[in-house]
């Protein structure tokens, strides 16, 4: 019979998570790690992460996070500032944004850096708000990009609180941790506790898989090569002959699907997109922020990519190529800092999962 695997608890450049009062919830294998402050009353479900990492994170009381949701920040740039009552659904991410009271973020939506939005506001769910955009108060809002639809009426906020909520309870399970085949990967990569991997994994020095992944490589293999990382709560799934390949030097955003693809070297694939079957990407791609690709589509050299189906928008500049090779450096950092909390916690005697104030602990929840 699988054990219930609790929350895992890391500390970040020796700062620990802070807690304002007991959780009401901590689901199974949710990741809490670094410079976070959360309030009163959390529920935090099952694979959700919060890393505070390169910045630190802020959140208010009564704070829900959705089943295999993100919050994260840009390294020493962004942190994420969430205010009391908001709810997060599930397989969203909430990145180096600030956000009001009172909001709603429904499955799937992504608030992208420096993006603020106001109290009162329902963003619907796949929605994507952009860098630096502004969502007013008492909105719904919708779309890749997100803009506001219509006022809220009475009592409609409350009422999608409580159908989210309710929606994440439905349960999907963590599964269990890094069962396949790892005989491929270099010593020096790092591979986070929460994370599950299924099949053949080769994974070449210096990569990385983050918080809650999900690889499954089925019969197939899944690689990586050198310095590149899969960013917390992606799924890659590997059915087809050809596996899933991944390049060098190149980033998997948070919350990405990943089904049967390659990707080229020096590629950043953004938070929340997804990569269909028969995909190539070749090298030097930039996939914006919740792109959605076409099955055997080919993503040209030197170009940034968006959309839903993803469409060539603009050719990548010296400061989008810049920003690829930093965020490369970055995960190196990170991946070095985490690998050695993980390790300290098992030389102590204890499971690389720590714990938290807790009242309520789930068993199995997620609505993926």
């Amino acid at each position: 019979m699988e054990s219930r695997r609790s929350a895992l608890i890391l500390p970040y450049g020796g700062v620990e998570p802070a807690f304002g009062g007991p959780a009401l919830e901590l689901g199974e294998s949710v990741a809490v790690l670094g410079r976070a402050t959360i309030g009163k009353r959390a529920r935090l479900r099952e694979l959700s992460v919060i890393r505070a990492d390169g910045h630190y994170v802020k959140v208010g009381d009564d704070f829900h996070l959705g089943p295999r949701s993100t919050v994260h920040i840009v390294h020493e740039i962004l942190p994420a500032i969430i205010g009391d009552r908001v709810t997060v659904g599930a397989n969203a991410c909430v990145h180096a944004c600030t956000v009001g009271n009172d909001v709603v973020i429904g499955d799937g939506a992504v608030i992208l850096d420096g993006a603020v939005i106001e109290d009162e506001v329902a963003i619907e769910p796949d929605s994507i708000v952009l860098p630096g955009h502004r969502i007013g108060g008492g909105q719904v809002c919708a779309g890749l990009p997100a803009k506001a639809l219509r006022p809220l009426v009475a009592g409609e906020l409350a009422e999608r609180r409580d159908k989210v909520s309710a929606d994440c309870s439905a349960g999907v399970g963590a599964g269990s941790p890094s069962e396949g085949d790892l005989s491929g990967a270099d010593p020096s990569v790092f591979i986070a506790s929460t994370a599950r991997v299924a099949g053949k994994l080769q994974a070449a020095e210096n990569s990385s898989v983050w918080f809650s992944c999900d690889f499954d490589a089925g019969v197939e293999t899944i690689r990586l090569r050198c310095n590149s990382n899969v960013q917390d709560n992606t799924l890659v799934r590997a059915a087809a002959s050809t596996g899933v390949a991944i390049g060098q030097d190149t980033t998997i955003g948070h919350n990405v699907r990943l089904c049967d693809c390659t990707i080229g070297d020096r590629a950043l694939i953004g938070i929340g997109s997804r990569v269909e079957s028969g995909t190539i990407v070749e090298d030097g791609v930039l996939l914006a922020a919740g792109a959605w690709t076409s099955p055997g589509q080919r993503l040209e050299s030197g170009f940034m990519w968006g959309g839903r189906p993803a469409r060539r928008l603009a050719r990548l500049d010296a400061k989008k190529l810049a920003m690829i090779a930093l965020t490369v450096e970055h995960y190196r950092h990170y991946a070095k800092e985490f690998m050695a909390a993980e390790k300290a916690l098992v030389a102590a005697g204890s499971s690389p999962r720590g714990s938290a104030p807790q009242g309520k602990s789930s068993g199995r929840s997620s609505c993926l």
